[in-house]
């Protein structure tokens, strides 16, 4: 565990709301809200916002909603408020202006052709990295911290926003390793107590080299919002995007990930954003949901995608939600994975066609079951089975000769829920009339 006072960690997150919340983004807000959450810190949300053209309203909103989204309420900022306000870089004018003073009277800054300049040290900066070990890095020649237009630059207001809002720590992407000595010069311009830094690893694009940037698939955190990815799901899978609980487990709840994590256990290698993986951790998420809460969910996209009417018939939506929540992967794909429990017309897997009409004899094995369902009274899944079983010894045949022709002739699928869960939730009467529908429509 990190040596430091659990009641003095002060951690940052400080984007720059652009209208997207990009993947790696939301990982370095998680992971210092779980280090807040780990050593009983704060964490503080604080936006730098001093691009205008770029820094809209709209943008702060979208940012915000997807943090929320994810759980990552912060104890300090926007809407939060607290005692280091304020928390936009564009309202922290006057904090800007008096440290500048503090450099210029110290000597260690000056003004050169408008601009106000860094006097930078000489020496190197050794940096005892939490994640990266010891770096050294050097700046060669001053730098400008004030530009010729009164603006500051970058290095400057972030360094001071850290030292005016007592940050202790600053976790931040690698990408700003090649800052840090920056950083560190002013740090101690300023004769301020320099954070401990922790620079996470990059995360890679699922295809190729290089960091996944917002054109990349899956890249945005709203992209999984419209598709109705579970938010403890993406959170769960981001945790482990260069940290792991050291055992191989992926699904771990975010209690006892807030208790496990730790700075030295993030990995120094980059990590790669697999959808793959993200799609399983989110099914499973899924199918751990009680059932009810899994109908509010998934309710209201049956309804607009016209698969379920507005004024349906709930115990139905029930039952067949309650046999393929144990099968999806994801709610974006359930209008489609459910629509034959709704309409007859629904549509035929061709690959399936063929396979079903390979061997055997399926027309012949349909109609013996659509005769045995005409008086047939146990309607269970557990009938059903029996059913299948008592007609394949009856006639001399495995019971596989029934499994496959039926479920093609109820759902126009080879793969799905349960066989006898859909038995029971059609019905006998639906059963009949699409095994039927199916004998006609392939009599020759």
């Amino acid at each position: 565990m990190d040596t430091v006072n659990k009641k003095t960690t002060r951690v940052r997150f400080a984007p720059s709301p652009t209208g997207f919340f990009h993947i790696g983004s939301a990982r370095t807000a998680l992971f210092n809200w779980l280090y807040a959450k780990h050593t009983g810190g704060t964490f503080i949300l604080r936006i730098e916002d001093t691009d205008k053209a770029r820094n809209t309203p709209e943008a702060l909103r979208v940012l915000m909603d997807g943090m929320r989204w994810l759980g990552l309420d912060w104890d300090e900022g926007p809407e939060v408020e607290g005692a280091y306000g304020p928390y936009f870089q564009s309202q922290r004018n006057a904090i800007y202006k008096e440290y500048l003073e503090k450099l210029l009277k110290s000597g260690h800054a000056y003004e050169k052709e408008g601009a106000i300049w860094l006097k930078i040290s000489g020496e190197p900066q050794v940096i005892e990295d939490a994640i990266r070990g010891t770096v050294v890095r050097g700046e060669e020649k001053d730098f400008v911290i004030f530009r010729s237009d009164g603006t500051p630059i970058f290095h400057f207001v972030n360094v001071v926003d850290d030292i005016a809002m007592a940050i202790t720590h600053v976790i931040r992407g690698e990408d700003h390793l090649s800052n840090t000595s920056k950083h560190m010069e002013l740090f101690k311009a300023f004769g301020a107590p320099v954070p401990i830094f922790a620079h996470i690893p990059l995360i890679l694009k699922t295809d190729g080299p290089g960091k996944m940037s917002k054109r990349d698939k899956g890249a945005l955190v709203e992209e999984y919002q419209n598709r109705h990815f579970l938010p403890q799901a993406l959170r769960n899978y981001l945790c482990l995007l260069g940290w792991s609980p050291k055992d191989d487990r992926e699904i771990v709840s975010i209690q006892e990930i807030i208790t496990l994590f730790d700075l030295h256990g993030i990995n120094k290698n980059n990590a790669r954003f697999d959808e793959q993986k993200l799609a399983f951790i989110n099914g499973e998420y899924l199918r751990s949901l009680p059932l009810e809460e899994f109908i509010v969910l998934t309710r209201p996209v049956l309804v607009e995608a016209g698969v379920f009417p507005a004024k349906g018939d709930e115990d139905y939506l029930k039952a067949m939600l309650s046999i393929c929540k144990e099968k999806i992967r994801s709610i974006e794909g359930l209008a489609e994975y459910t629509a034959y429990f709704f309409k007859d017309d629904f549509m035929w897997d061709e690959a399936t066609r063929v396979k079903v009409f390979a061997k055997g004899q399926p027309k012949e094995r349909l109609k013996e079951v659509c005769e045995a369902l005409q008086g047939y009274q146990d309607l269970t899944e557990v009938g059903f089975e029996r059913l299948i079983h008592e007609l394949a010894e009856k006639h001399g045949v495995k019971t596989s000769e029934y499994l496959l022709p039926v479920r093609f002739a109820l759902s126009g699928q080879g793969v799905g829920p349960s066989l006898f869960g859909i038995m029971r939730v059609l019905g006998k009467e639906r059963m009949i009339n699409r095994i039927e529908n199916f004998l006609k429509k392939n009599s020759n």
